[in-house]
């Protein structure tokens, strides 16, 4: 038998520090790393100015970014966070299977790449954002495009 009682912290953790006013407030994403992998590409595609901001803001703040680029921060929070919710709004079936895939898959994007390709599709139709991987060769058709893997689950 134990000499001491077992003690658990399962509670929710709160910093009570106020964030200066100057810096407005944020709702999270609230979302897993499968959903987030998934929309990754729109999120570039559709906050790039902030995300370019804020990078620049970390940059030229000599190691105080977190502090310093808190605004910016927040700017990328919600615009990530407009696109989940139009991803949701108008292709969530789609959403759903790619996000699905690859929380089943281990986050591997070449496993899920038929249910990636309808998901672009809605995505473009109805939000026109392409997916588009930086540093892609010219003339050489991008890795989420090519329709067969070497390495994937799923057939030519």
């Amino acid at each position: 038998m134990a000499g001491r009682q077992p003690r658990f912290n399962q509670t929710t953790l709160i910093d009570t520090t106020p964030l200066p006013a100057e810096i407005p407030p944020v709702t999270e994403i609230g979302s897993s790393s499968a959903p987030l992998l998934s929309a990754s590409f729109f999120i570039g595609a559709r906050c790039k100015p902030y995300n370019d901001d804020f990078m620049q803001c970390k940059s030229e703040s000599n190691g105080k970014g977190e502090i310093d680029c808190l605004k910016e921060g927040r700017k990328v929070t919600r615009c990530a966070r407009s696109v989940i919710e139009d991803v949701n709004k108008h292709c969530l079936e789609e959403f759903r299977k790619h996000w699905t895939c690859l929380d089943n898959n281990n986050q591997q994007l070449w496993q899920c790449r038929p249910a990636e390709w309808k998901l672009n599709k809605c995505v473009f139709d109805n939000l026109k954002l392409e997916k588009v991987i930086p540093d892609t060769p010219a003339g050489e058709t991008p890795v989420h495009l090519k329709k067969r893997s070497t390495y994937s689950h799923h057939g030519p």
